[in-house]
């Protein structure tokens, strides 16, 4: 019997998940070609305008994030990088939330130096089939159309998201759900303009930075901790993952073990485990401790790099201070 280590072949259902993922992700790119240069078209003086299209540059970074972490982590482990490469999720996550923090930064600076001076943007007409056109309708009707695509594919990758246990996907898939508010506030901060509210044009910008900034800080926050080895968490941060629990039951289960406790750390989409059993009684053979292994990755496709460790008490880190506190309690 042989260790399984630095792999996550897929089951067959989930093989068609992740391609499905893939075939979304070059939809989404697709579709930002076009929302980035019709945004561009009908930008003109506008700084709503000009911050959301610079945020739908920015919307690239995570699709090809994605993309290329794909393309990485079900490379098998080497020498040199003995636990595979499935930190290149978490990576590729840090990257764009960094880009995000940094163009928001920067908006969030430019927009309102633009509202502190008292800046008039001008919004001037255009020809169109011989027919004299004030620019802001065009602005509004771009945005409009252009809102819809990321609304309709944010809701299929959260799905996916989740199947897949998969960070990135769930970032893009927050950030396109986001982007009607984008929307929503540069109508509004040209329609102000069109109304005299010359003001209203930097507001507008100001909102769609600070939606921008908050989405960088939450999906940093996010993969810094990961890269940080935190308590492993589901797909969204909203908790431990469940399968730490399944990891400890399915131990405690064994006939020779006592007591069990684990660290499970997310690797990128999939989980490295150091489980540790107190055996009842003499130390049993080797081809207990390979079971229990094997058990545990069987529990699921993300259960991978799983060790396990005998130990006279578990580690604090491992639950031995619930365990010992619950034992002053008797």
């Amino acid at each position: 019997m042989t260790a399984r280590f630095g792999r996550a072949e897929l089951p067959e259902d989930l093989e068609r998940v992740l391609h499905k993922a893939v075939r979304i992700q070059w939809i989404t790119i697709g579709a930002l070609a076009v929302t980035v240069t019709m945004v561009f078209l009908a930008m003109g003086n506008s700084q709503a305008m000009k911050a959301a299209w610079i945020e739908d540059m920015l919307s690239f970074a995570p699709p090809i994030a994605f993309l290329v972490a794909v393309r990485m982590v079900n490379k098998p482990p080497s020498e040199g990088y003995p636990y595979g490469y499935h930190r290149a999720t978490g990576v590729g996550h840090l990257v764009a939330a960094v880009a995000l923090c940094a163009m928001g930064l920067f908006l969030l600076i430019d927009s309102g130096m633009g509202l502190l001076k008292g800046e008039h943007p001008p919004i001037g007409s255009v020809q169109l089939f011989g027919q004299t056109i004030w620019l802001g309708w065009i602005m509004m009707a771009v945005m409009a159309v252009t809102s819809i695509p990321p609304v309709i594919l944010g809701r299929i990758k959260i799905k996916l998201a989740k199947e897949l246990h998969n960070k990135v996907l769930y970032a893009d898939a927050d950030m396109n759900k986001a982007d009607w508010m984008t929307a929503v506030g540069t109508i509004l901060g040209v329609a102000g303009i069109g109304i005299g509210l010359w003001w209203a044009d930097a507001a507008a910008a100001l909102f769609i930075a600070a939606s921008i900034l908050r989405d960088g800080y939450k999906n940093m926050r996010g993969a810094i901790t990961d890269l940080m080895d935190t308590r492993a968490m589901t797909f969204d941060d909203r908790e431990p993952h469940p399968l730490i629990g399944k990891i400890n039951e399915h131990l405690r289960s064994l006939p020779w073990v006592k007591e069990a406790g684990s660290r499970v750390r997310d690797q990128g989409h999939v989980f490295h485990v150091e489980a540790f059993v107190v055996p009842r009684g003499p130390m049993p053979p080797l081809e207990a401790f390979e079971e229990a292994r094997d058990g545990c990755i069987d529990l699921d496709w993300k259960v991978q790099d799983v060790v396990v460790v005998p130990v006279p008490e578990l580690p604090t880190e491992a639950g031995g201070q619930r365990q010992h506190q619950s034992e002053r309690n008797l």
